[in-house]
């Protein structure tokens, strides 16, 4: 199955710009996820690729072809869109055999890749049933299984599991990573939902205003984050600013303007420079207020099944997040004095922002 390569792709509409030079390769046969908030160019990537979009500049390449002026049907990709496109007089079955029968595909295999799409989607009982006695989600499923179904080298899939209820949305990821493993495709799955990327994904390319803001492995992009938009918007975390005061090769310390400090992992930024430490939620703990410089008040408590999601007002910095076992649920109250801490290799530090932390985080 081919590479796709973007090489300075650019695609505006009107004073909006979609894609912002984008240069991206995805390899032979790996599961990519691209992941943005709603609004970051994820869309317009596909269609480029699919050929359903012609970029302003820059090329598009599969296994080092250009492939940038062909149309749709001259490339092995197929696009699986948010509006799922089945044909209303055509049952389940017909629908997903569009495709093979096209292609002319044996009768023999094409009722054995029937069998085995319909029992991935779960929709073995509804093969002869039609898009409109269909539920949103059945429909999904249904459009999900066509597009497998025409063999593409390259499958781009928009959403795909958007509309499924979570028990579903969690066995059909184990599936459909499974079935592009097996069938040697190149697939690149656009989300808003970082679970889901991190779940299915060989790597992740994190998209924002058209731009691509890193790419890496679901754990390198969760715990190397390159920004702190990275840091918060795969994996929320906590921040804190302030000015660099301390840096060894062991660890640094950061200070605010009421004389707090907080440490966190080795930097080689300048001691001086206006900072912001990033440290996940789930890498925090609460703590005795005399033990830490943060001190709070709990101010919320949240269950969530296996763990309990804690908000702490921290007195001058605002508020501070932690999750606890579920176990140690009864052992804090809304109220509750406390103090936030963390080990200082779980938070990293990042130039502050030249716009600003709020304006960093904010998802577009």
């Amino acid at each position: 199955m081919p590479s796709v390569t973007l090489l300075g792709i650019v695609k505006r509409y009107s004073d909006v710009t979609a894609a912002n030079g984008l240069n991206l390769t995805v390899n032979d046969g790996e599961y990519l996820c691209l992941l943005g908030p709603t609004g970051a160019g994820k869309t317009t990537v596909l269609r480029i690729i699919a050929g359903l979009t012609t970029p302003d500049q820059g090329r598009v390449l599969f296994d080092g072809r250009d492939v940038t002026s062909l149309d749709p049907e001259e490339r092995s990709a197929v696009l699986l869109s948010q509006t799922y496109c089945l044909f209303p007089t055509m049952t389940v079955a017909d629908n997903v055999l569009f495709g093979p029968e096209i292609r002319e595909i044996p009768e023999a295999d094409k009722e054995q890749m029937l069998v085995s799409l319909l029992d991935m989607v779960r929709l073995s009982e509804r093969a002869n049933s039609y898009p409109k006695e269909l539920s949103g989600g059945m429909q999904q499923r249904c459009a999900l299984a066509r597009a497998i179904a025409t063999s593409p080298d390259v499958l781009l899939l928009d959403e795909p599991l958007r509309a499924l209820d979570a028990r579903l949305r969690i066995d059909l990821r184990r599936e459909l990573k499974s079935l592009a493993r097996t069938l040697g495709l190149t697939v690149i799955h656009v989300t808003h939902d970082q679970d889901e990327a991190l779940v299915m994904a060989d790597r992740i390319a994190i998209l924002r205003a058209g731009k691509i803001l890193q790419v890496g492995t679901p754990a390198e992009v969760f715990n190397e984050p390159e920004s702190p938009f990275v840091a918060n918007f795969v994996g929320q975390s906590n921040f804190f600013t302030g000015k660099l005061v301390n840096s060894t090769p062991t660890g640094a310390e950061i200070e605010d303007d009421d004389g707090r400090r907080v440490r966190a992992r080795a930097t080689s930024l300048p001691i001086g420079s206006k900072v912001v430490l990033a440290v996940k939620v789930g890498q925090t703990h609460i703590l005795k207020r005399e033990v830490t410089p943060l001190k709070g008040r709990i101010e919320r408590i949240l269950f969530e099944g296996r763990v309990v999601h804690v908000d702490v007002d921290i007195e001058g910095v605002g508020r501070f997040s932690s999750k606890i076992p579920v176990r140690r649920r009864g052992r804090y109250n809304v109220g509750d004095e406390v103090g936030i801490g963390w080990n200082r290799n779980k938070a990293k530090i990042f130039p502050y922002p030249e716009n600003g932390l709020e304006d960093e985080l904010k998802v577009d």
